[in-house]
């Protein structure tokens, strides 16, 4: 095979073309020190706070310290292949989370990436972890609300759209329970989910995914899980990836709710982190910024106003207290961020009341403007009642001699106490819960027997919708209770009050306090 010249020259050509002669500049720096998900870089002088490093294999790193002669940094996984004296390089981003319509009805690591064997998610937009919160001029009041769906919550201590109302208690008190019942409410609305796990075992995240899948809640719902296994810096960024990724859907004109649970875990990985990068610990050996931590993460919750697209991103975070003691500095930091919170108490769990909600000290600072008029109309003086009824519960222990009108509390706050009780799972559409509270607040329950509320409750809701449909139709197109529909509401409690008494063989008898009260045929 003969070789010609021109030929050669001519590919030759192409290639001294094609060269380019212009230098490439790439800011690295070297591992002086590894550990503890920690890394010490010398090197970096022009690195920015918060900004993402690329460590050998792909891991990536947020920079949290910017000292005189070296960079501390957090890594966002597995270093154990990091050595001292591997080289380190800048991505000039800050750090960020992909974010978009593709993360809903996944289970999401903070960094974006699967952990539901579902296939890869293809996201092409991506937001800092870190915004700053829109100013006044951009938000509007809150006046929509999140119906949760339990009776207790809806009625007393609402939660609005674009407001953070805190969920407070000790372990095992149905904290999560609440976040769950909430999600599983918002089927058929236009709310988005979002449920950060922080810290904790992956087997109660593998629980709560199976009941929202089970109950097809998972479809509007994304799980972002940093669970206890993971390193501290995944924890810490946790709360601020699924807020970004709620953002998303604020700033298009969207609505959601970012659930983070919960907190104290939260500021225990950036106690950590803080220790470890040598910053000065403060009153518990937390850092000093530990409230800016919260404070930054919470407030980006907002109604924004007509003019940019009227989305909402409602926060609601969860504190665990240790034995009850909200004094505590977490809990005194987060309650005075958020707009309310909700108090669970161990007391009131253990005594069968669920949810567990201490009346006297939750409390929602957005109130009444996040209720739906007709339970406003039913729930007005509730709270007040329920708090009013415990206060003289205490009293009534020590004396005998009760006045007839302190009875008929005593007795109208029992029978209120029951109707609020609530399975957990089953979240009630708002009609019915005004149906129901209807019945206890105008005292159509006071002459019962209590253990008889929870049936007759249930049994009044079936019969308006079977012999009274109009009423919940009315209820759920007006969202007000009308003269007309109080009236028919009023015949449909008397009418089925009458079938019920006949069925439980009800007797009536004397009674101090009400006249006249029903009680079971054997107990006569």
């Amino acid at each position: 095979m003969a070789l010609r010249p021109e030929e050669i020259s001519s590919i030759i050509k192409q290639e001294i073309e094609k060269y380019d002669l212009s230098l490439g500049m790439e800011s690295v720096g070297t591992v002086l020190q590894i550990g503890d998900g920690i890394a010490r870089i010398y090197g970096l002088e022009d690195a920015m706070s918060g900004e993402l490093l690329e460590f050998p294999g792909g891991i990536k790193g947020i920079v949290l310290n910017l000292e005189e002669d070296n960079v501390g940094a957090a890594l966002l996984g597995d270093a154990r292949h990091i050595k001292e004296g591997d080289l380190v390089k800048r991505t000039k981003r800050i750090a960020e989370v992909p974010v978009g319509e593709a993360v809903v009805g996944r289970v999401v690591t903070p960094v974006g990436e699967p952990l539901d064997n579902k296939g890869p998610i293809h996201l092409t937009q991506t937001r800092a972890l870190e915004f700053i919160a829109p100013g006044i001029v951009a938000r509007q009041p809150v006046k929509e609300p999140v119906q949760t769906g339990l009776k207790a919550i809806d009625s007393m201590i609402p939660i609005g759209r674009g407001q953070r109302e805190l969920i407070i208690g000790d372990r095992q008190t149905g904290k999560t329970a609440i976040l769950v019942d909430t999600i599983l409410n918002q089927k058929d609305t236009d709310l988005y989910c979002i449920y950060v796990a922080i810290g904790q075992k992956q087997s109660t995240v593998a629980k709560v995914v199976k009941v929202l899948e089970d109950a097809g809640a998972l479809e509007y719902t994304t799980v972002v899980v940093a669970c206890a296994s993971d390193p501290a810096p995944m924890q810490f960024i946790a709360p601020y990836a699924g807020c970004a990724m709620g953002e998303y859907f604020l700033f298009n004109g969207k609505h959601v709710v970012v659930m983070y649970d919960d907190l104290s875990k939260h500021a225990v990985a950036y106690r950590e982190l803080s220790l470890l990068l040598r910053r000065p610990p403060g009153r518990e050996a937390y850092p000093g910024d530990v409230f800016y931590l919260h404070s930054r993460l919470l407030e980006r919750a907002c109604k924004l106003s007509d003019r940019l697209g009227g989305g909402s991103l409602t926060g609601i975070p969860i504190i665990e207290t240790q034995a009850g003691d909200i004094s505590a500095y977490i809990p005194t930091n987060v309650i005075s961020i958020t707009d309310g919170q909700i108090y669970l108490e161990s007391d009131l769990f253990y005594a069968g009341i669920r949810p567990a909600i201490n009346v006297g000290l939750s409390v929602s600072r957005v109130g009444g403007h996040a209720q739906t008029k007709m339970m406003k109309q039913v729930a007005g003086m509730l709270r007040l009642d329920l708090a009013q009824y415990r206060e003289l519960q205490a009293f009534a222990k020590f004396g005998s001699e009760l006045d007839v009108s302190t009875q008929r509390n005593l007795i109208r706050g029992e029978h209120m106490t029951e109707l609020l009780k609530q399975v957990q799972y089953k979240p009630m559409p708002v009609e019915h819960q005004v149906v129901e509270i209807f019945s206890g607040a105008r005292g159509f329950l006071d002459d019962i027997p209590v253990d008889s509320v929870q049936p007759f409750v249930a049994g009044l809701v079936e019969f308006v919708e079977s012999h009274y449909q109009q009423i919940t139709v009315n209820l759920k197109m007006k969202k007000e209770i009308t003269p007309d529909i109080e009236e028919l509401l009023k015949k449909a409690i008397k009418e089925y009050k009458e079938r019920f008494i006949t069925e439980m063989g009800f007797e009536l008898t004397d009674h101090p306090a009400l006249g006249k009260a029903y009680i079971r045929s054997e107990q006569k």
